[in-house]
Formats: C-alpha cells, structure tokens, sequence
C-alpha cells in the first residue's frame, strides 16, 4: 500500500464534496466564533455546496451544516482526505 503525502490547503479550496480534516486556524477575530461552532483542529469537515458565485459555502462539521464566508473558510487550513 503507497502511503500518500499529506495535501494541506485551505478550505475555501476545496470542491463541493470533498472530505477533509481541520489542521488549524490562521489568527484572527473570527477565531474564537468558528471554533465554538465546531471548527477545531482534528475535526472531519465535508463540503456539502458552494454558491454559484462562489461564496458563501455550506460545510458539514460536528453533525450540522453550517454556512461560512470565503473569507473566512481562506483562514482554516485543512488535511484533504
């Protein structure tokens, strides 16, 4: 079995209906919020639909859907299973 290099991104990369896990956070006001909403490192994150002009995005995390901004989905870094 090949063991395939870790792909880290951020999650405003990823296309609707991909599997990823939460790596970290970049600093900044909105840090606190997405955190208690689920977003924490190690988490499981799905991309559940992207707007059609590309923002905002619907992710499924900690077993609810939760619609965040680009900008802000720009600011956690993710593990792409």
């Amino acid at each position: 079995m090949n063991a395939e290099k870790e792909k880290i991104v951020r999650l405003s990369e990823l296309p609707a209906g991909k599997k990823a896990l939460i790596k970290e956070h970049e600093q900044s006001d909105f840090q606190l919020t997405l955190m208690e909403m689920g977003c924490i490192p190690g988490e499981p994150v799905w991309i559940e639909m992207i707007a059609p002009m590309g923002d905002p995005m619907a992710i499924q995390i900690a077993g609810y859907y939760l619609s965040i901004r680009k900008a802000d989905a720009e600011r956690i870094w993710v593990t792409v299973q």
